[in-house]
């Protein structure tokens, strides 16, 4: 269930990426000591009380005209625009500053909670401290300290209380399909084509789709939601507002999605932004299926399908496990191909393969192919075992996790893709030291 967004707010070097990486359970944004530092809006996800939601960090907001600053209130305003709850954080050591005032102003003029944290109370001696945030006239005042994670569980307590109520409803039922890929490649005319309607608007003007649309709908007795989201542009080619707000949509339907549809059109070829929004997917560890479109447009003989694939896997070598569709949404040909990949591709997602069969295939493989002599070591998996599906995730249980080579795991990985039928999802390893009994 995901409740929402909260994104952080505050002048720079108030510890507001601290709070973030605490809250997020990892260091994903970077922190330091010197302000302006986080300067784009930096994404992750929370959970508390079984509760999950978006998290945004953004740059430091100054009064005073800084490096990038315009850059950056551009991009804290993109924030609070796409935030259900704003949570403001002020420095309780240095006390209140010009620059919290001047943001205090903003927030109040705009509709959304507010929460204000007052961060770096490490301690009873500065509690006191907090009382001076009154004046910001944005409520009750909330101790916290991000080192130390301290008044973190209150703070979210307080955030998902002001959540809409709305937000708080399950996921439609049914294979959640995003369909992403470059602006004006064909994605709204595909997901006509699949539900034989004009469900989005459909235009050769870049850019029309300026949301994630979400269509439920139902095909021989299986359900289905599909996405049809806004291209993803390269950033440094995203200008407008409400076009960087539509390109996080598309990152929000990725992350949603069960099977994304990666789509390239087949009469321009591959571009580089592709590679950009194949990573988006990729790096979300999403099932992926590529899609070349507008295959009706291109001039072909036998050979012509055989040299685009080969330039895909040139192209695209981190996705050698996904198949590839070639379609024309224009036209419908082979369109009805793709809900039964889907099909296929979402089984393999959430296969799970016995334990003792799994330990077979990786005692065989270990046997024809020992891992090389590293220092005078040899790395050995001693058990292996699944532990979760979606992607599919599997743990080694081996001497020292130190000795696995990346491309000795990645023999590991094609081998269990030969024996078992992966084709379509990322498989996850994690190697563990064996505990001694």
């Amino acid at each position: 269930m995901n409740c929402g967004v909260i994104a952080i707010v505050g002048r720079p070097n108030v510890g507001k990426s601290t709070i973030f990486n605490r809250i997020a359970g990892e260091r994903v944004s970077i922190v330091e000591d010197y302000p302006g530092v986080t300067r784009d809006r930096i994404y992750s996800k929370g959970n508390w009380t079984g509760k999950e939601f978006r998290l945004i960090d953004t740059g430091g907001i100054q009064i005073a005209d800084q490096p990038y600053q315009e850059e950056i209130r551009a991009q804290v305003n993109i924030a609070m625009e796409e935030a259900d709850v704003i949570l403001f954080v002020v420095n309780g050591k240095e006390g209140l500053h010009e620059d919290d005032e001047y943001i205090a102003s903003i927030l109040q003029r705009q509709s959304k909670p507010v929460i204000l944290a007052v961060n770096m109370i490490d301690d009873n001696t500065r509690l006191l401290n907090i009382y001076e945030f009154y004046a910001l006239g944005l409520g009750d005042p909330i101790a916290c300290s991000g080192v130390h994670g301290i008044g973190i569980g209150d703070i979210l307590d307080a955030c998902l209380a002001q959540m809409p109520k709305e937000n708080m409803q399950e996921e439609e039922e049914g294979i959640h399909i995003a369909v992403i890929g470059e602006p004006n490649v064909g994605k709204s005319s595909l997901v006509n084509a699949i539900l034989k309607e004009d469900r989005s608007i459909v235009s050769n003007v870049q850019g029309t789709t300026r949301d994630a649309i979400d269509t439920p709908f139902e095909r021989d007795g299986q359900k289905y939601v599909i996405v049809d989201t806004a291209g993803i542009r390269k950033r440094g080619r995203v200008y407008e507002a409400v076009e960087k707000y539509s390109v996080l949509r598309a990152m929000r339907a990725i992350e949603r999605c069960d099977i994304a549809l990666f789509l390239i059109d087949g009469e321009a070829g591959i571009r580089e932004q592709d590679k950009h929004v194949a990573g988006y997917a990729s790096q979300a560890g999403k099932p992926i299926i590529i899609v070349v479109n507008k295959w009706d447009a291109i001039e072909k003989d036998d050979k012509t399908m055989y040299r685009f694939s080969e330039q895909i896997r040139a192209e695209f070598a981190y996705l050698s496990y996904a198949p590839i569709l070639y379609v024309s949404a224009k036209t419908g040909q082979r369109v009805s191909t793709v809900l039964p990949e889907v099909n296929r591709v979402y089984e393999n997602a959430i296969r799970r393969i016995p334990t003792n069969i799994l330990n077979e295939v990786i005692s065989d493989a270990q046997l024809t192919t020992p891992a090389p002599v590293h220092n005078g070591k040899r790395f050995k998996i001693y058990y292996a075992t699944q532990v979760a599906v979606q992607p599919p995730c599997f743990v080694l249980s081996c001497n020292d996790p130190k000795l696995l080579h990346f491309s000795y795991e990645r023999f590991i990985e094609n081998e269990m893709r030969r024996a078992f039928d992966f084709e379509g999802t990322p498989i996850k390893i994690i190697a563990r030291k064996k505990v001694s009994e």
